[in-house]
């Protein structure tokens, strides 16, 4: 256990340090930008990109991914803090944190086996997009000095790592623009430009809200759908992380530790957060492997906050731009395009799908459920053709190839002769299966029919979780009925 613990604080302390710096700087300007989404004052934000770093750093179940205040949470809290203000939102962020937990508990996490590769595909391409549409207000038809500044962060973060890899390059890029920017007194937009920065700490609160069944039914709703958009993109970003560094986690111990972070985040005044994918794919590219990194991040980000908050209010956007703009660049997955033409077309139209329905809603959580939706459609089409092949035999043989359940039933029942009359009538269900009960009362309604014209019915072939069905859910002439078998 202490050599695990070792491992994922001290096994790449350089590397978790200087990628941490990095996150810390690039979580700024998002956190600020949640907060005006949400409708908030940017400390909220701020205060919790702090909180659930440092704290998710300790009990998160993926070392290396950076969890924070978030865009997709921030739309869902558009809503309550219109309607009921900045207290009901801390409120609704601690019960968000009970919920999580107890996803965690009751192991909630193992629905992600449930989303399949094309919606996977189509979350990151999605989300690229997002995080790039996202920066185009920053330095669109503002000047043309604001392009000069994204093209050579650009250059700086694309071509310095293939001589100097040290020091990473997008914190090369910070520091040397900022200070060409601060001493050449160059007309640019500035992280202070989204708002205040107050250069105070955090302090431990109650909401101040009535603790009644009141309270409780205006924030469960908000609460749970937060936990759930958390959790879902939490999880997914978890399993990109795992691709890019070749490691595994515990989505599990992640969704109680997101839970954790969310709890204690609402009693020092922040809002519920998730983890990110934008700074999570910076991490990794800046070297970040270990805890170390999200405990760096925060704390850093607090540090920039207290004690050089009058200099990070002067870095320059278009720098942050550029770091992201190469974050976007680097989440996109460029095979997509190739798995366009090669994937079966349910798949492709299932990844468009969630790209379109992301990119328009701006919500991940909509996409990946619509994508899933889909998915399982397009699933059950495939499965639900049943063929029931007819044979003359002494008796009328019919074999049954394929799955029986509620979306087979009508195609099932109309294979048969019903004319058929005082014949032995086989019903082979060797090369099938019966699911549910649609199937069995399809069986049923077979039978009756052909016992209707006077033809004896025998049921043969069936597998025991079939027969088990039959045995208990077959029906003839309202008596329990138990079809012979061979």
């Amino acid at each position: 256990m202490w050599r695990k613990i070792k491992t994922q604080w001290f096994g790449n302390v350089r590397g978790d340090v200087l990628a941490g710096i990095v996150v810390a700087l690039a979580l700024i300007p998002e956190a600020i930008a949640f907060s005006i989404i949400a409708g908030v004052d940017p400390m909220v934000g701020l205060y919790a990109s702090f909180s659930i770093a440092v704290i998710i750093a300790f009990v998160g179940g993926r070392p290396g991914m950076i969890s924070a205040a978030t865009g997709a949470m921030a739309l869902l809290m558009v809503p309550l803090v219109r309607d009921h203000g900045l207290e009901y939102l801390l409120a609704a962020t601690i019960l968000t944190g009970v919920i999580q937990i107890l996803f965690g508990v009751f192991k909630v996490a193992k629905v992600m086996k449930f989303i399949p590769r094309a919606v996977m595909i189509g979350f990151v391409n999605a989300l690229a997009i997002l995080i790039f549409m996202a920066q185009v207000p920053h330095f669109i038809g503002i000047n043309n000095l604001t392009y000069v500044f994204v093209a050579i962060t650009l250059a700086i973060v694309y071509i310095v790592p293939r001589f100097f890899k040290a020091i990473p390059a997008p914190l090369i890029a910070l520091v040397v623009l900022t200070g060409a920017a601060i001493y050449g007194g160059l007309d640019l937009r500035t992280v202070g430009d989204l708002g205040a920065i107050s250069q105070t700490l955090p302090t431990f609160l109650l909401p101040n809200v009535p603790f009644n069944m009141e309270t409780l039914l205006i924030i469960l709703p908000y609460s749970l759908a937060l936990a759930v958009v958390g959790l879902l993109e939490s999880l997914l970003t978890a399993n990109i992380v795992d691709d890019m560094t070749s490691t595994t986690s515990d989505k599990n111990k992640e969704s109680r530790g997101q839970g954790i972070a969310n709890f204690v985040t609402g009693f020092f005044g922040g809002m519920a957060g998730c983890a990110m994918i934008g700074q999570s794919i910076i991490n990794v590219k800046s070297g970040g492997r270990g805890r170390l990194s999200a405990f760096v991040a925060g704390a850093f980000l607090m540090f920039l906050i207290i004690v050089l908050g009058n200099v990070v209010v002067q870095i320059p956007m278009p720098v942050l731009v550029g770091i992201m703009i190469m974050v976007s660049i680097g989440t996109f997955d460029w095979s997509s395009f190739s798995y366009l033409k090669k994937a079966p077309k349910a798949d492709s139209i299932v990844m468009l799908a969630t790209v379109m329905i992301v990119v328009y809603t701006h919500d991940l959580s909509i996409g990946v459920l619509a994508g899933v939706l889909l998915s399982a459609i397009f699933f059950v089409a495939k499965i639900s053709k049943i063929k029931v092949k007819k044979k003359l035999l002494e008796d009328t043989y019919y074999e049954v190839v394929g799955q029986l359940f509620f979306a087979s039933v009508e195609d099932f029942l109309e294979k048969f002769d019903y004319e058929t009359q005082g014949q032995t009538v086989i019903i082979d269900f060797t090369e099938s299966h019966i699911w549910d009960d649609s199937g069995v009362g399809a069986v049923d309604r077979v039978v009756l029919k052909f016992q209707e014209n006077g033809n004896n019915v025998k049921i043969v072939g069936l597998d025991t979780g079939s027969q088990k069905l039959i045995d208990q859910l077959a029906v003839f002439n309202n008596q329990h009925v138990k079809f012979p078998t061979h």
